[in-house]
């Protein structure tokens, strides 16, 4: 993965204390299990490809999916985050009340935290895959590692849950769902067409199958199938076809090698099958280590 030097500044803890404070919520919160400073850092929004835009921070990857029918927006970040996510969709001349859609790669607090702010402030229907509905509908507190300790977001009850296969319909957009589990139980992927004037891309925004360090093969009390998942979803990943591909952290595509700030229109900066590759082996590297067996090529 992608390592950064970075340089914590008096601006960026401006920055940071306002997205815990930016709300009173409703309901009583724990502190964030953890933080990274590339989380809240700033990042200029873009036009991805067609009608595809980039509107997250540095690392926290979101995206926006515009239609004659209203938007798609996929992931929100930390809770608090609905402001900046708001700022780049206007600064993008879009507005922010015709998102429709939210969905998620996966129903952790770094990329749901936004949720309940974002269908308050847009009335959008939740859709999430029906292993994670639990999960946002109760703040995160029966996450399968983080959960136990009382809600680390704002809950949100889904208005659809998705299965493995769903297509997403608005407008003239379709999107696939692909369930992915491991990192979650509901962790997805989603496979979608744009197009612009030139050519149609097929787009994959995928949830990079990690794993976290308190995970337990073969299972745990509160997932007892985590080893089964995680073999399906290698397996899986490592057959998809698509032109350009993203992920739920930006680090994970190496958003800011790829895209510099300021940078023109150019889809084809995420053209990198090889990064794919390398990404889904480096997964499947760590999933033979965790089962202690000999490493070898997937």
């Amino acid at each position: 993965m992608k390592k950064f030097n970075f340089r914590f500044t008096p601006l960026l803890l401006v920055a940071v204390l306002s997205f815990y404070s930016i709300h009173s919520p409703a309901q009583k919160l724990i502190p964030l299990p953890n933080f990274k400073p590339t989380w809240v850092q700033e990042y200029r929004p873009f036009r991805i490809a067609g009608n595809l835009y980039y509107v997250g921070s540095y690392d926290l990857a979101c995206y926006l999916i515009t239609t004659t029918h209203g938007h798609i927006l996929i992931n929100t970040g930390l809770p608090g985050s609905d402001t900046m996510i708001r700022r780049h969709v206007e600064e993008l001349g879009f507005k922010i009340s015709d998102i429709k859609i939210l969905l998620t790669n996966q129903a952790h607090f770094d990329h749901v935290g936004g949720f309940a702010a974002i269908k308050k402030m847009t009335g959008a229907q939740v859709m999430i895959q029906e292993m994670d509905a639990p999960v946002l509908a109760d703040g995160g507190n029966s996450d399968f590692l983080m959960g136990g300790h009382g809600m680390i977001f704002q809950p949100v009850k889904a208005d659809r849950l998705l299965h493995d296969r769903d297509t997403v319909r608005l407008g003239d957009m379709q999107v696939v769902v692909l369930h992915h589990p491991g990192h979650t139980k509901g962790a997805c992927s989603f496979l979608f067409d744009v197009k612009d004037e030139a050519r149609t891309y097929r787009i994959l925004i995928a949830n990079i199958p990690t794993l976290l360090d308190d995970t337990k093969f073969p299972g745990m009390p509160t997932y007892p199938q985590v080893e089964k998942d995680y073999a399906y979803t290698l397996d899986a990943m490592k057959k998809l076809q698509f032109d350009l591909w993203f992920a739920a952290h930006a680090s994970q595509f190496d958003l800011d090698k790829k895209h510099k700030q300021g940078d023109g229109y150019h889809p084809e900066a995420f053209s990198d099958r090889a990064g794919y590759d390398e990404a889904i082996g480096d997964c499947y590297q760590d999933y033979l280590k965790r089962l202690d067996k000999k490493v070898s090529t997937p």
